[in-house]
């Protein structure tokens, strides 16, 4: 998931680097100052945090009708009993997670260009933990509750998971949805070593793209387990297209973005078909078809390729603002505590599934809300300010 702001650093235009003389001399005959234009700062990209959301709902339409599991005991039979048309869409839903990636390279590149890495560790902790940490108490708690009938993890590994390293170190996890905030932070680490650290410049981006992609095709070609986990074959292509869709959101006659870009969704839907169809069988849930996979991969690069290219503009209402805002610590309580919403409306309340379905996802939203007000506009700011202070 991304987790990623969608409002850019300032960055100036083409005019901006020009300083603007004027060709009037002084009355002693000296040139006047130079006038330098300041850069204008770029406007928030509304329709990315759209996509955002619609890319949270797909995952939780999956979590919540398109798989079975845990879920089951909260609906008291299959899911695929409560939505008989409907759950062969929702298991598509799965790929929201592939878009958010794209959606993360494009932001993550947006947002690091002219940083320093201080600054940019401190926006990425800053935007990640306060509402990762407080999710993972509410959920370790709420499953702790007699009448949860949910396993909760012990105290050890609810401490450790504050860690964001439980998924490498083989502990039980309190956020099922973490294994991609995992993915997410070793992009971070690859980006910021690579490409923040030396100073973000479009001709090192390209190359640090064009590596990262021949690296992880190695990666998958020596199947050692060390290189797949730094380079990350199966999510590399999505992460590596995003940034390049953000190189043709800066200029989108850039032929080599173009190339990233075109590389990274053949990849991208090479892997997504192979870890995710399988033929047709009546042991498994659901079935998607391999057209199907690619048509929802393909969505996603092509929605965040109109944003880039600003076919998207026009989707500037200010309630996309707030949408994006509610995506990631919706994104973090959806699946867990949506089972005991679920479990409390459709069997205690006896409410029918698919208003269940439409009231879950409402008291998650509230609850997005909730956390955002009340966790990440306190301690965002004093985290990020904290980790920005130079020492002395």
């Amino acid at each position: 998931m991304t987790s990623v702001d969608s409002k850019p650093a300032p960055t100036a235009s083409p005019e901006a680097d020009t300083a603007a003389v004027s060709t009037v001399t002084g009355t002693n005959g000296t040139p006047p100052p130079r006038i330098i234009a300041r850069p204008r700062a770029a406007s928030r990209l509304r329709a990315l945090d759209g996509l955002r959301l619609i890319a949270a709902l797909m995952v939780a339409a999956y979590h919540y009708g398109g798989r079975d599991g845990e879920v089951a005991k909260a609906w008291g039979s299959s899911a695929k009993l409560q939505f008989p048309t409907l759950h062969e869409w929702f298991a598509y839903g799965c790929l929201g997670v592939h878009i958010f990636f794209v959606i993360s390279g494009f932001v993550i590149c947006m947002s690091g260009w002219g940083r320093p890495l201080r600054s940019f560790f401190a926006s990425r902790a800053s935007r990640l933990l306060p509402s990762y940490w407080a999710a993972v108490i509410l959920v370790t708690v709420v499953f702790a509750l007699p009448v949860v009938a949910y396993k909760a993890v012990s105290p050890s590994d609810a401490l450790l998971n504050l860690t964001m390293m439980q998924q490498p170190l083989g502990v039980d996890r309190v956020l099922g949805v973490c294994w991609t905030l995992w993915a997410e932070v070793r992009f971070y680490a690859l980006f910021a070593l690579c490409v923040v650290m030396p100073g973000a410049n479009r001709q090192g981006i390209i190359l640090f793209c064009a590596g990262w992609t021949m690296a992880a095709a190695i990666a998958e070609a020596a199947n050692e387990p060390l290189l797949d986990l730094v380079l990350m074959p199966e999510y590399a292509p999505f992460f590596i297209g995003g940034i390049g869709l953000y190189l043709i959101h800066r200029d989108r006659h850039d032929a080599y973005a173009w190339g990233i870009v075109g590389v990274s969704w053949l990849l991208g839907q090479h892997y997504a078909v192979a870890s995710l169809w399988h033929a047709p069988n009546p042991d498994f849930f659901s079935y998607r078809t391999s057209s199907g996979i690619i048509l929802v991969v393909t969505f996603g690069f092509v929605a965040v390729a109109a944003i880039a290219l600003g076919w998207l503009n026009w989707a500037n209402w200010r309630w996309l603002t707030v949408a994006g805002a509610l995506t990631y610590p919706f994104y973090l309580v959806h699946e867990h505590l949506g089972w005991v919403a679920i479990k409390a409306y459709h069997q205690s309340l006896g409410i029918p599934s698919y208003a269940t379905f439409l009231l879950t996802i409402a008291t998650m939203l509230l609850l997005a809300w909730l956390l955002n007000r009340l966790v990440e506009d306190r301690l965002g700011p004093r985290l990020r300010s904290a980790l920005s202070r130079p020492r002395r």
